[in-house]
């Protein structure tokens, strides 16, 4: 795999603090939006892990958007986005 850049570093650090955010906002904690989503805590954890080189896919934020309620436009419309 190759090395990323800084510029994708970042869009994956930016994604993971929004998924935060949005879960955080809908006052929750990892484990108790993980049991009321039928996900596991531990990829709730992952999603938002900020040094995670992979990354979350476009898919999984699209997952997300969909446990949350919002689409991928209001997703990425964030200063975290700018």
């Amino acid at each position: 795999m190759a090395k990323l850049k800084p510029e994708d570093i970042a869009l994956n650090e930016n994604i993971a603090l929004r998924i935060k955010e949005l879960r955080v906002k809908a006052n929750s904690n990892q484990s108790k939006f993980a049991e009321c989503h039928f996900v596991d805590r531990q990829l709730v954890s992952r999603w938002e892990n900020t040094n995670d080189k992979r990354g979350v896919s476009i898919h999984t934020v699209n997952r997300f958007c969909k446990l949350v309620g919002i689409t991928l436009t209001e997703f990425f419309d964030s200063y975290l986005f700018e």
